[in-house]
């Protein structure tokens, strides 16, 4: 073989491998990378892992990277003492995840040959509507989780719900920047060495 020739590496394969990847690193996030603040009746985490659930969603399309974000940090719930929240975790990371590639591959078809400006555009975008999306859902989907599944006092829901929303929020910001520069930087490394694969319409 040439030093020339390039190695023919199956597409879903590297989908599979780079979705596992981030799951793991979106685990490793929470679970050991969290700062946790006690506040009143509950505690106020803050923490990157929902980064690398936009990014799984901009390098791996909707269905790869929500479900690699969604995997990653349900089980950092799971094993980390959070059972509870481990069903929403799921629906929230998924719905990230579907909602920024919604708007980076269906909306404005990133892969489509873009120059290097409209991509850091693009992935800004829809990096920031996925994250929005988990501010305003996160807080209420948790809130009415823990009210009318786990049957808590209304009073205790709704003061964890103002706690949440305060966390998601600074959370929020943190993963936007993190995961456009990250986007930024892997690309033209993924690209280089054939192991990028474009995303179609979703």
């Amino acid at each position: 073989m040439s030093s020339g020739s390039k190695v023919n590496v199956n597409p879903n394969i590297v989908r599979l491998v780079q979705a596992a990847l981030l799951a793991a690193i979106a685990y490793i996030c929470f679970v050991y990378l969290k700062i946790v603040i006690p506040m009143g009746p509950g505690k106020l985490t803050i923490h990157f892992g929902n980064c690398f659930v936009t990014l799984a969603a901009l390098l791996l399309g909707g269905v790869y990277g929500g479900l690699a974000g969604a995997v990653g940090l349900t089980l950092a719930d799971l094993l980390g003492g959070y059972v509870d929240s481990a069903l929403p975790t799921f629906v929230l990371k998924l719905g990230i995840g579907l909602v920024t590639a919604l708007v980076a591959h269906t909306i404005f078809r990133m892969c489509d040959n873009k120059s290097s400006r409209q991509i850091w555009g693009i992935s800004a975008a829809a990096s920031a509507a996925g994250l929005i999306f988990n501010v305003i859902a996160d807080p209420l989907v948790r809130f009415f989780y823990k009210a009318y599944f786990l049957k808590l006092d209304l009073t205790l829901a709704d003061a964890l719900m103002k706690i949440d929303i305060l966390g998601t929020a600074i959370n929020a910001v943190v993963s936007l920047i993190l995961s456009v520069l990250l986007y930024n930087a892997l690309l033209p490394t993924l690209k280089k060495g054939g192991l990028y694969v474009p995303v179609g319409r979703f």
